[in-house]
């Protein structure tokens, strides 16, 4: 399930919103092979996520996942709780 594709410079913060669907324990997996990539490979995943405005995507590194936040480059943290799908 792929949102409208954005830059990881033009993620506000601000906007993203948690999903209908809680999908965190299932994509536990996913996140923690993307940030093995991310980290030993220099891999981007695609990260679709909600927003306010519905569904973004975006392709980039995941420097960390933590218990309720991922880490992307520049400092940018998108919550768990708003994440869609993670492709790689």
């Amino acid at each position: 399930m792929l949102g409208e594709v954005i830059a990881k410079e033009s993620i506000e913060i601000s906007q993203i919103i948690p999903a209908e669907e809680n999908h965190t324990e299932e994509l536990r997996i996913k996140l923690n092979s993307a940030q093995r990539l991310g980290n030993e490979f220099k891999a981007k995943a695609d990260i679709t996520f909600n927003t306010k405005q519905g569904l973004k995507t975006v392709s980039t590194t995941i420097w960390s996942v933590t218990e309720k936040y991922i880490q992307l480059k520049s400092g940018v943290h998108i919550p768990l709780s708003s994440l869609i799908d993670i492709d790689y």
